[in-house]
């Protein structure tokens, strides 16, 4: 059982002022600090947290609301963590609890690992799907593609914002804007003038991260993902819907390896809206 004390401690909004100490929580854990990522989901998305009395955050997550503003139709939630010190006290379960009060009838995903799956079970998750991450250094293929590819401009944007409404099943603006900051590439994939996919790379750590990856079909997402490759000296990773078993059979044909599958949770829904036959890749795994 926890302390009191522990009990009695207040969950509070966090704020783009937390991002050091949500990145101490994750390097205290064993994770990477990520502080890139971390900056784009405490402001695009809604953090929450328990401070330690003794300095630093006991507990942390965050929450991004897809769908019109105030009236989200789908929210994510990701980088659950408590620190190692107070683990298995009952913090994380009390977190997401309040989490999951505060988001009431919206329905809710997220990406769970192995260690973390029996309680997002006890909270009445579900699991309707599963994303296997990959990484490595991509070899290309020697057989030019027939996917035309280029570089996103500012102009593409209001497309680019249609496509990606119409796969991810809600309106995702408020993230997608901050991708030209946030990557270090986003790609079109074109035909005949029409975009029909695009995907990014932006950095974290010593890899590139591919996402969100959305395409038309299998041969569209691996251009795209081979144009991203082709720009960068770092490894690549990414999690890919298992469903997608070609596009996965081609990039471990490349170099990339298996590193983990996740479950893909849901709350309040049985599937997740959308496309899944486009949607090849997320954002990331904590923002869906």
């Amino acid at each position: 059982m926890p302390t009191p004390s522990l009990t009695a401690l207040p969950i509070r909004r966090l704020t783009h002022r937390d991002l050091t100490a949500c990145a101490d929580l994750s390097e205290d854990r064993g994770w990477p600090r990520e502080e890139h990522k971390w900056g784009l989901l405490l402001s695009a998305g809604k953090g929450y947290g328990i401070d330690d009395p003794d300095g630093g955050l006991v507990s942390a997550c965050v929450v991004t609301e897809y769908g019109p503003h105030g009236h989200p139709t789908l929210g994510a939630i990701g980088m659950v963590l408590v620190a190692e010190r107070h683990a298995r006290q009952g913090i994380g379960r009390r977190l997401m609890r309040h989490v999951v009060s505060l988001m009431g009838t919206t329905p809710l995903t997220l990406h769970a690992t192995p260690n973390g799956r029996p309680l997002y079970e006890e909270l009445g998750f579900k699991t309707t799907g599963r994303a296997e991450m990959v990484r490595g250094r991509f070899t290309p293929d020697e057989t030019a593609s027939d996917v035309v590819t280029r570089a996103a401009t500012a102009e593409d944007l209001i497309a680019i914002l249609r496509l990606d409404e119409e796969v991810f099943g809600t309106d995702r603006t408020h993230v997608i804007t901050r991708l030209p900051a946030f990557a270090d590439q986003v790609r079109v994939a074109e035909d005949d003038g029409r975009i029909i996919g695009y995907a990014a790379a932006w950095p974290n750590m010593d890899t590139q991260v591919v996402g969100p990856l959305i395409a038309r079909n299998t041969e569209t997402a691996k251009a795209l993902l081979a144009s991203l490759a082709a720009r960068t000296d770092r490894p690549l990773r990414t999690d890919i819907d298992v469903r997608h078993e070609e596009l996965l059979e081609w990039v471990k044909a490349r170099g990339l390896e298996s590193v983990a599958f996740n479950a893909v949770m849901t709350h309040g829904i049985t599937e997740l809206p959308g496309d899944w036959r486009r949607r090849f890749a997320p954002l990331t795994v904590a923002a869906g």
